[in-house]
């Protein structure tokens, strides 16, 4: 698997979309299918447990003093994505169909990532612990506010979402699990620190099979009908622009507001994730299991894009970096 972390392809995505294939030919239907919907429900609820129990304190309380660039990511996670997303509804359906459109407006709903934002400004050389403040309440924040935003969105839209009824869903399903899990923290947190390897396989494998059964009830629903190569790379495009446009607003906004290079690097990377951990699972609580696949489709290209341009962008800020320190070194 080097080759792929060369290309920076994330070997991760390269497994869910096997995933997808394996549905395509072989979907879960009948007993077989009501059985796995149970066995999601349940690992959904571990996954956001252990999402709980993995977030420390501390973690929580590093960085919160830094209220303007948390709010300039905030700004950017939950207002200026939703914002685009609704513009894309302009685009022509020949060209973006209202399906995949609304995939999109459910991607630019979802809450940032923890890890790869984190890890992006590590190896950037932001400030980490304002990265880690950003990143943990905007995902703890979107278990509440995500759901929110998608039922206002989509009822503006098409007038069939019961927001009340999702945050129900979301509040028993997910956040529910979550408290429990981080308040169970003092009990468990030291197993749960030495067996991260394991924690994150069992993360993984939730997603895989919520996944797998989304896909599934797709597939027998006839998404490839819907869906073809044209419109995939429709979306690969979409994706793109999205990213960029975002990551340009947030450059240029952390400049303007006076932001030094290590807050600028946070603002960039905890501004313009969208969280496949929550997204995939979210989807699977607020929509009927005959729409998951294709709510989902844009956020798992997404995913793909801004890994890919996040990893070359933060050895970019990195060598910027080092120049900024060797310059300010020399008398």
């Amino acid at each position: 698997m080097r080759w792929l972390q060369r290309l920076k392809i994330d070997t991760f995505l390269v497994i869910m979309i096997g995933v997808v294939i394996v549905a395509s030919f072989f979907p879960c239907e009948g007993r077989v299918k009501t059985a796995f919907e149970y066995l999601t429900t349940f690992a959904i609820g571990l996954l956001f447990f252990m999402h709980g129990a993995k977030l420390s304190r501390e973690a929580i309380f590093a960085g919160m003093g830094h209220w303007r660039l948390h709010l300039v990511v905030f700004i950017s996670t939950f207002a200026l994505f939703p914002a685009l997303g609704l513009l894309m509804q302009f685009i022509p359906h020949s060209v973006l169909p209202p399906s995949l459109w609304l995939g999109f407006l459910y991607l630019c709903a979802l809450p940032a990532t923890v890890q790869s934002a984190i890890a992006f400004t590590s190896v950037a050389k932001g400030n980490v612990a304002a990265a880690i403040c950003s990143a943990s309440a905007s995902s703890i924040l979107g278990i509440f506010l995500s759901p929110v935003l998608v039922g206002a969105l989509m009822q503006a839209q098409q007038g069939d979402t019961n927001t009340l009824d999702a945050i129900g869903k979301i509040v028993l399903q997910l956040m529910v699990p979550f408290v429990v899990g981080h308040l169970s923290r003092p009990l468990i947190g030291r197993w749960v620190d030495r067996h991260k390897k394991l924690i994150n396989m069992t993360d993984r494998s939730s997603i895989l099979l919520v996944v797998y059964v989304a896909f599934s009830e797709a597939v027998v629903g006839g998404i490839w009908h819907q869906i073809d190569g044209a419109a995939l790379m429709v979306v690969v495009g979409l994706s793109t622009v999205l990213l960029a446009v975002v990551l340009v607003v947030n450059t240029l906004a952390a400049r303007m507001l006076g932001f030094n290079t290590a807050d600028e690097v946070t603002i960039v990377f905890c501004g313009s994730k969208k969280s496949l951990a929550n997204g995939v699972p979210m989807a699977n609580v607020l929509f009927p299991a005959s729409a998951v696949g294709v709510m989902v489709l844009p956020l798992m290209i997404f995913h793909q894009i801004q890994l890919m341009v996040c990893a070359v962008l933060a050895q970019r800020y990195a060598r910027r970096t080092a120049a900024e320190e060797t310059a300010q070194a020399k008398p």
